[in-house]
């Protein structure tokens, strides 16, 4: 028995590995729209096989009504194409899947094609990033970098608006105040779940419920207890052989319903039970509240949480009223605690006005410490959860909540807010020819050719501007003046001398490989954080925030407006 439980194990921690050291299996090349692969047979059948692209990945607008975006998912992109193959069984599925037509040879071309020859050129993850300044540049061989498209989008699409979700919320929250994601129950899906668990993290969050998560990405997992956990006990009687720190206790202790716990300062077993009704009699007066309104099943649930977890005793208490019946019965075990040498942790509260609770709470907590002289207890932590979203963090500030943490589930994996980014994926360059797409809509236009782009800090050492230009032109040099122009608005221009010039590409793929080290969780992470603080707070903040603007060099203009000039039809009047 011992064999198997131990080849269980091994097994479940080489699929971990396998996906950690690698990447998701769902994400395969099979994991794409269908038309690019017709696409791709098209260009086959064509002979464009030889044709050379160069494809920007972009965003054309900051979400959730703010002015900046954080750039996330390179890493998976990367270990996608890592492991970038057609597998036998995606080409006999391919061949049941295709129209006939499709030539037996187009087959035999997909299960020997490689990535070997695309080059990847990105912005670092964790960046601060700004609408239509491509995240990525991918070159490379037209149906392959065609064929990569959907799969690089639905990699980066989340994970940059997860990211920017969970960073709004840090900044809502303040650097003071911890923020925990508990949305894998209302996440879309488990592969959702975890996305939203990581890329949480990466925004500025401090943790996560999601165990699994935990493994994986090395991400610190919180939580306490549901409702569920007080309301399953309705009096001290169910309290009977539930728990008992040794395997010893006498028949009488049983009998008597006797809920030991070792008193750390004696050594001694004692009724964590008794002690705590003694407290309860004690302080139900300075807490404003009657002992028969308080729930006995309530407490015998927080006693059996504590037995479980003397030196981690969080406790939900809003199950039955929060000032009638939860605080007082906390506070009741947690002082029992603290006379056996134990400190309880706080509190959750999951439901009503939070501010008002949470400033209650606090109140107490700082009566009993000043009463009976223990400092620690003014400074239990105080938990809040109950659907909070972005809004409601900025509420609760002004409302002056006591809540040193928030629990944040629905709003933040969903993104209630805003479900999309809305990243794509535009062709800019063919056999070194530029493309440009064109719209009635002008924001739907694309920049042709190849592009570099750099970011220019002003003497305070805050961003002032971002600029592309074309890849022949020699970058911006610092203390020289620059002429910043609008893509398509010719009257919006301005000169920057720049004190400091940030080149924003790095090459991240390149020779069939991944190129250099890739940074830690923790690192991007960090990025998050020092790369907001290179904005103006007027940039970052919620309400009305100033665009960051984004711009072209001279050249890259009049590239742009006589390529589009020369492929725009002329209309004619009549």
């Amino acid at each position: 028995m011992s064999n198997i439980k131990n080849k269980i194990y091994s097994n479940s921690d080489e699929c971990w590995r396998n996906q950690v050291n690698s990447q998701n299996r769902i994400v395969q090349p099979l994991l794409t729209d269908l038309y690019q692969i017709t696409m791709a047979y098209a260009y086959w059948k064509s002979g464009k096989t030889k044709d050379k692209a160069v494809f920007d990945l972009f965003f054309r607008q900051n979400p959730f009504q703010g002015e900046f975006t954080i750039f996330a998912g390179l890493e998976e992109c990367l270990k996608f194409l890592q492991n970038f193959h057609y597998s036998d069984s995606d080409i006999e599925y391919l061949k049941q899947t295709l129209p006939q037509c499709v030539e037996d040879e187009f087959f035999v071309y997909l299960r020997h094609l490689t990535v070997n020859d695309v080059t990847v050129y990105a912005i670092e993850e964790g960046s601060v990033v700004f609408p239509r300044v491509p995240l990525m540049r991918v070159e490379g061989p037209l149906i392959i970098v065609q064929l990569l498209e959907t799969t690089l989008l639905t990699l980066v699409n989340y994970a940059s608006l997860m990211s920017t979700n969970a960073a709004r919320y840090r900044m809502a929250a303040g650097k003071n105040v911890k923020l925990l994601e508990f949305g894998l129950r209302r996440a879309q899906g488990p592969d959702g779940g975890l996305s939203a668990s990581k890329y949480s993290y990466v925004g500025g969050f401090d943790g996560t419920s999601n165990v699994l998560a935990g493994k994986m990405y090395n991400i610190p997992v919180k939580g306490t207890h549901a409702h569920a956990y007080i309301t399953s006990f309705t009096d001290f009687e169910e309290l009977k052989n539930k728990l008992a720190t040794r395997c010893f206790h006498t028949v009488q202790d049983i009998l008597s319903n006797k809920q030991m716990l070792v008193d750390r300062n004696t050594g001694q077993e004692r009724d964590l039970l008794e002690i705590s009704l003694n407290w309860r009699d004690k302080i139900f007066s300075l807490l404003g509240t009657l002992t028969d309104e308080a729930s006995d099943g309530e407490l015998a649930a927080l006693v059996s949480f504590a037995l479980a977890f003397p030196d981690g005793f969080m406790a939900l208490v809003d199950t039955y009223d929060v000032k009638r019946s939860g605080m007082l019965n906390f506070c009741s075990v947690a002082l029992a605690l603290n006379d056996l040498g134990y400190k309880a942790v706080g509190i959750r509260i999951d439901s009503g006005d939070l501010a008002y609770l949470s400033k209650k709470a606090r109140e107490t907590f700082t009566k009993i410490a000043t009463k009976y002289n223990i400092p620690w207890f003014a400074n239990l932590t105080i938990v809040a959860s109950n659907d909070i979203n972005e809004d409601t963090i900025l509420s609760l500030n002004e409302q002056g909540h006591k809540i040193d943490c928030f629990g944040i589930g629905t709003h933040l994996v969903t993104c209630q807010r805003q479900p999309a980014l809305g990243c794509v994926y535009k062709l800019v360059e063919v056999n070194d020819l530029p493309r440009i797409k064109l719209s009635q809509d002008v924001g739907k236009m694309t920049m042709p050719g190849r592009k570099d782009a750099y970011r220019l800090y002003g003497a305070d050492g805050h961003a002032l501007i971002d600029i592309m230009r074309r890849s022949v032109e020699p970058p911006p040099e610092v203390g020289c003046k620059v002429l910043c122009r609008h893509p398509f608005v010719a009257s919006k221009r301005t000169y920057v001398i720049p004190s400091k010039v940030e080149t924003l590409y790095k090459i991240y793929w390149e020779n069939g490989k991944i190129n250099g080290p890739l940074p830690t969780l923790e690192e991007v992470r960090d990025r998050v954080k020092n790369s907001l603080q290179t904005l103006r707070q007027d940039h970052k903040r919620n309400l009305n925030p100033t665009p960051y603007k984004v711009s072209v060099s001279a050249d890259l203009y009049n590239f742009i407006h006589d390529l589009w000039l020369e492929n725009a039809p002329i209309g004619e009047l009549s």
